[in-house]
């Protein structure tokens, strides 16, 4: 296979920006073309970034693509992502990469009937901060993990999203939105999940958006916005999982993981650096020593100061593994075994009682700075 993809992007909208800007800083990526059912905004992304706006059709049809980046919302990721496969092409994908169990097997159906392959983000795992608590855990810094808690808490979207009706209709809501940032990093660091339970509710009926242009307009809430879940793994492990977008202020940690030598403090999995930090038996919370893994060095200005983000870095990661012809870190496997902890997560909640999740994986390679650096340019 060629030592370089074409790639084209389906779905120009806010993300978007984030693929073609950070797309350069790896190899084997080569942005060609871009396509939108809002061809405005596809020419908008092709000028802004040099590359060819396309419809739709056009880019499916583009013999220069290999793989097709599927950034539409999430309840078109199931028909964009099948549409993609059936063209011939492999397919990476924002999360979540379906709604549905059944939809994420159709695609690997298709996917192995055509010998494609379908990857999915996120990719925060791959980050500096959390390879560092991978290697600490396989180290056995903490000894064996035994059980934990995560917290992901806002008021909401509504509040600087442009458009932000998607995220409180089925197919979105906290869980599905930013519980993949929270499962891919707890399978990274333990494993897969054998059961779940949960106990799910909202606020309110509606949302009224503050952001603008829509400021003041009301659009309603159809999925829970407060989710309560617990996570047993397959290595015993039992995980508590707060999502939600109810929470005006709170002081819970965004991970942490306890051991039987110790505890474990992991940064914020929607983001690739931060601080890791750790205690033995004496209690005493320390730092981890940092290291110079090139997914944690800060290369972005943001609100709250320099920041790491190397977004893309699953799909070079998936474009390495075509390539070398090994398992992908963001593999198929891994984002539909999440699908099917978040949509357990979600029934749990719906139907009162504990879940058995019908799929499992292996635990994804641990990226460290060799193989990491081996990604960039």
């Amino acid at each position: 296979m060629a030592k370089e993809l074409g790639v084209g992007i389906i779905g120009c909208g806010n993300i978007s920006t984030t693929y073609f800007k950070l797309a350069p800083l790896f190899k084997g990526l080569n942005v060609l073309a871009c396509a939108d059912i809002n061809m405005d905004a596809a020419r908008l992304r092709a000028e802004e970034y040099k590359v060819k706006a396309q419809t739709i059709d056009e880019l499916l049809a583009n013999d220069e693509l290999d793989v097709i980046v599927n950034l539409t919302i999430p309840d078109a990721h199931f028909s964009v992502s099948k549409r993609i496969l059936e063209a011939g092409k492999h397919v990476y994908s924002e999360k979540p990469l379906v709604l549905t169990l059944e939809q994420g097997e159709e695609l690997r159906r298709i996917a192995k009937e055509k010998g494609l392959a379908v990857g999915c983000a996120p990719d925060t795992f791959l980050g500096g901060a959390h390879q560092l608590a991978r290697k600490f855990i396989d180290d056995g810094g903490v000894g064996r993990i035994t059980s934990g808690s995560c917290h992901v808490m806002s008021p909401g979207m509504e509040m600087w999203h442009p458009n932000p009706d998607f995220f409180f209709l089925p197919g979105g809501g906290p869980i599905l939105d930013l519980g993949p940032y929270y499962i891919a990093n707890l399978i990274n660091l333990i494993g897969p999940v054998k059961r779940v339970g949960a106990m799910t509710s909202m606020a309110s009926p509606t949302r009224t958006i503050t952001s603008e242009p829509r400021n003041g307009e009301i659009i309603p809430v159809k999925t829970p916005t407060t989710i309560q879940a617990l996570l047993e793994f397959v290595s015993g492990a039992t995980i508590t999982l707060t999502a939600s977008w109810d929470v005006w202020s709170h002081r819970h940690a965004n991970m942490e993981l306890y051991g039987t030598e110790g505890s474990l403090y992991v940064p914020d999995p929607n983001f690739f650096g931060g601080t890791v930090e750790a205690s033995g038996r004496d209690k005493d919370i320390k730092p981890l020593e940092n290291w110079a893994h090139p997914f944690g060095i800060a290369n972005q200005e943001s609100p709250s100061g320099p920041r790491a983000n190397y977004r893309t870095a699953g799909l070079a990661d998936m474009a390495a593994s075509l390539i070398d012809g090994r398992d992908a870190r963001c593999s198929l496997d891994r984002t539909l075994h999440g699908v099917d902890v978040m949509t357990s997560i979600l029934k749990s909640g719906a139907e009162n009682r504990f879940i058995d999740l019908t799929t499992t994986c292996t635990q994804p390679a641990a990226l460290g700075i060799e193989e990491a650096q081996a990604l960039l340019k």
